[in-house]
């Protein structure tokens, strides 16, 4: 089995790969990490570059776990793919970072978060950074 992150180059995105490699280790299981952007705008933030990815890569490395990243532009929601990858690999947990928002933040604007939780056919770790 192997434990999907979904990663995105922010404190919240740090919280779930940290919380993912601890995972990781006490279930002596392999990480799938998904960083994906849409490819609808000209910049997307959330679109790790080269050096966040090797920064990464030398984390993961010095945690001694088993990986791969999945990175790419796919035309299609960052959920859709984290919940993909996790299907295709019969994953035995999905890991996620959480943004605080406010009440009213969560009624009107669509949640990636939210999405993974609803449509995730294996258990979801959802993690906020510590601020």
């Amino acid at each position: 089995m192997t434990i999907v992150v979904g990663y995105v180059p922010t404190p919240e995105g740090e919280a779930a790969l940290d919380a993912a490699i601890t995972e990781a280790r006490l279930r002596d299981q392999p990480l799938h990490v998904v960083n994906s952007s849409r490819g609808d705008v000209l910049a997307d933030p959330r679109f790790a570059s080269d050096r966040v990815l090797d920064q990464v890569r030398a984390k993961l490395d010095r945690a001694g776990v088993v990986y791969e990243i999945d990175q790419r532009v796919a035309g299609h929601d960052a959920s859709d793919e984290v919940v993909d990858a996790a299907d295709r690999l019969k994953a035995s947990l999905i890991v996620i970072g959480m943004r605080r928002r406010t009440p009213t933040g969560k009624l009107i604007t669509g949640s990636q978060a939210q999405r993974i939780l609803l449509d995730a056919h294996c258990p979801v770790l959802a993690v906020k950074a510590s601020h």
